[in-house]
């Protein structure tokens, strides 16, 4: 029979797990709390390598939580696995607009993804959010057009869409702007790693 732990000693245990199979893979330490709980998440050591940071992002998004930011997902995946008990104690909550009638109604409409007008309604928000994108590519066209328009009041944008059909294009659309982001190059992510990034920064808090 294996050892009987509790859910804390298996965290811990796996973390130890995960720095030993890194080996000699040295990270920028304000990123390795942040890459190492992606890893946690996914059992992929890939996003050691294609997880990408504009400078002192973690740092910048620590900032905004502590400041009682608002977090904006495009699933109910990623908006069920951020930690809504530590965000709300820092006077923040998650939002997921996607399957709201009017968001859908005005996409049918205009013959957009509802997750182009779930980011149009995110950025109508009273105070400046986190975009935490695992999903959707079209959201992340939406942030750099509201962006680039003077519309979006973002203090970070975790830009982790996984799929095959412009979702390269679409992070590498946020990695080339001035925008704050978190960024998974390549084909991998997905919401559980959107609530990854989001939930190492709240934990970083909550130690600290």
């Amino acid at each position: 029979m294996p050892d009987t732990l509790s859910p804390l000693e298996i965290e811990a245990r796996s973390f130890d797990i995960i720095t030993q199979l890194l080996g000699d893979k040295v990270f920028d330490p304000e990123n390795a709390a942040v890459i190492k709980r992606v890893i946690h998440t996914t059992a992929d050591f890939d996003f050691a390598d294609t997880l990408v940071f504009s400078e002192h992002a973690v740092l910048k998004g620590i900032s905004a939580l502590k400041n009682g930011c608002d977090i904006v997902t495009d699933t109910q995946m990623a908006k069920a696995g951020i930690n809504k008990r530590i965000l709300s104690e820092l006077g923040g909550e998650v939002h997921c607009f996607m399957s709201d009638p009017d968001v859908a109604e005005e996409a049918k409409a205009r013959n957009i993804t509802r997750a182009f007008v779930s980011m149009e309604k995110a950025a109508a928000l009273p105070k400046p959010c986190i975009y935490a994108i695992g999903n959707a590519p079209t959201a992340l066209f939406a942030l750099r057009e509201l962006y680039d328009t003077g519309k979006l009041n973002t203090a970070l944008i975790i830009a982790v869409p996984v799929g095959f059909v412009n979702v390269v294009e679409s992070k590498e659309l946020i990695i080339s702007s001035s925008i704050p982001y978190i960024a998974a190059r390549g084909r991998k992510g997905g919401s559980p790693v959107a609530a990854a990034v989001c939930n190492a920064m709240l934990y970083q808090i909550k130690r600290n």
